[in-house]
């Protein structure tokens, strides 16, 4: 699914024009977006939880010549489906 299968969704099921449409979904995902930037997590009841996570640095290797690379810290975005999510996809 993409962005414009959301939008398209919006514009069938709440009856606004597709334009307004593009606005609410374009404006819910900078909301998000914005709140990860600055480091808060992101929960939407009944979907589940975006999280930052820090990862220190490590050592890694590459796989093509073997040669030991430094892996550098970085930030990382996790999903966690909530309870009603994964039991609608189980059942």
């Amino acid at each position: 699914m993409t962005k414009a299968d959301i939008i398209e969704n919006v514009y069938e099921n709440v009856g606004i024009s597709k334009k307004e449409s593009a606005k609410i979904v374009e404006t819910v995902f900078e909301i998000i977006k914005e709140k990860l930037e600055t480091g808060e997590n992101v929960k939407i009841s009944g979907f589940g939880n975006f999280t930052l996570r820090d990862k220190d640095p490590r050592r890694g290797r590459n796989p093509q010549t073997g040669d030991e690379i430094e892996i550098s810290a970085r930030r990382v975005l996790t999903f966690r489906p909530s309870q009603v999510l994964k039991r609608m996809l189980n059942n």
